[in-house]
């Protein structure tokens, strides 16, 4: 697999990992659908938002239409003001994108590679940018300490029974700001990442981005339902609330140092070789665990990286991504025969899926070689949440730190 790349705060810092893989031509496929999804963002996003709208509004009874556009309701300006919010959005897609081609000698997208991405890589480019609310506004610190905070409490007391700094892993990294806190608080972090848009996001933030405060989103601007007030519709924040390279430049140098390193690669293929056996003190597993077909998979290969004694720290729910749709062509192997190489695995693809209760994860752990130390339930970690919307949802998560036996 790529090696993992470290952070450098330099302006020349090159984050590796994705450009090995441009010479398979799917995974090429893949890299430039992802990039090509963000290009597309704010023609995609002016068309679904206020475009079918406005449509829409003048369909209505030349009377109705033009109470609505007229004081106070305004709507037509508040169209308006939805396309400028869309369009500051659209500079962070872009952002990412020009990043992207820049770590592969490029300046813009190939010919062949545009207008490729599929419906489904331009969703996850705008749940990518709303995601930057929870994980790069200082108002998104609310979710995020919700989560990092047992984290991040499991790591300190585990610190003060070892002599070195500890090696932490964060598999499902996403947009790097856990691996980057990690650093922050002087450990050795490695985040692993499987896609492609989470990828490029997070190296444009973490290696290019050129100051705190660069960006402006308005991530509720994709849909009108549920909102108690236009301002809050069209809320804007500051991405991002640090800057990574002058956070880290400007730490006390007697305060212990952490490093950071990305990797692309699928968790199962790329850290269940004998280079990684027994290479980590912690696995941290922050909405993660759910995101298995095989959880078994998972543990095992957790359990492979981390060293005797280590430990597995996990905050999240149960919400399984592949429920009702399993991997490897619905369950079973490409001839379905029920009968697959696992010698030579896809990793996260491989045929087969279950989902467990929490109880019965505690149970697995104990099959699996981990002793539970130690477990709360019903941590409110809410997820890219409105405060101020309608609609409130909430995962009741649970935080649990198992080690190897």
């Amino acid at each position: 697999m790529p090696q993992p790349a470290p952070f450098a705060s330099t302006e020349e810092s090159a984050w590796g990992g994705i450009e090995e893989t441009t010479q398979d031509p799917e995974e090429a496929r893949v890299i430039f659908g992802a990039l090509d999804s963000f290009a597309q963002y704010a023609k995609v996003a002016h068309f679904n938002v206020t475009h079918l709208r406005r449509r829409s509004f003048y369909a209505l009874p030349q009377s109705q239409w033009q109470l609505l556009a007229a004081a106070p309701f305004n709507y037509l300006s508040t169209l308006d003001k939805t396309d400028d919010a869309i369009d500051s959005n659209a500079l962070l897609a872009r952002a990412i994108v020009d990043a992207g081609l820049k770590s592969f000698g490029m300046d813009e997208i190939p010919t062949a590679w545009k207008g490729v991405a599929k419906h489904t890589e331009i969703d996850k480019a705008r749940s990518t940018v709303r995601q930057f609310y929870r994980d790069w506004t200082r108002d998104g610190e609310i979710e995020r300490m919700a989560c990092f905070g047992p984290v991040l409490a499991a790591m300190e007391a585990e610190q003060k029974q070892s002599e070195e700094q500890l090696k932490v892993l964060v598999p499902g990294a996403g947009l790097g700001r856990l691996v980057f806190e990690l650093c922050r608080h002087g450990y050795h972090a490695e985040g692993n990442e499987i896609s492609y848009h989470q990828l490029l996001a997070s190296q444009y933030i973490l290696n290019e981005c050129p100051r705190a405060g660069e960006h402006t989103i308005y991530p509720w601007v994709h849909t009108f339902s549920n909102h108690r007030s236009r301002s809050n519709h069209l809320r804007s924040y500051p991405v991002p609330d640090v800057h990574p390279a002058t956070a880290l430049s400007s730490q006390d140098p007697a305060a212990p140092q952490g490093t950071m390193a990305m990797c692309a690669a699928d968790f199962l293929c790329g850290y269940s070789d004998e280079e990684h056996d027994g290479a980590y003190d912690v696995v941290a597993s922050v909405f993660f665990l759910d995101t298995a077909p095989n959880l078994l998979r998972y543990l095992e290969v957790i359990r492979h990286c981390l060293r005797p004694g280590g430990i597995l720290i996990n905050v999240g729910p149960l919400l399984w991504h592949f429920e009702n749709n399993a991997p490897g062509n619905h369950g079973t192997d490409d001839d379905g025969d029920g009968e697959h190489d696992w010698n030579n695995s896809s990793g996260i693809a491989d045929p087969g899926s279950f989902e467990l209760t929490e109880d019965e994860i505690m149970v697995l752990l104990d099959k699996t070689g981990f002793d539970v130390e130690w477990k709360t339930e019903n941590v409110e970690t809410p997820y890219i949440q409105d405060q101020e919307s309608m609609l409130q949802t909430l995962y009741r998560s649970s935080a649990w730190v198992a080690r190897k036996r």
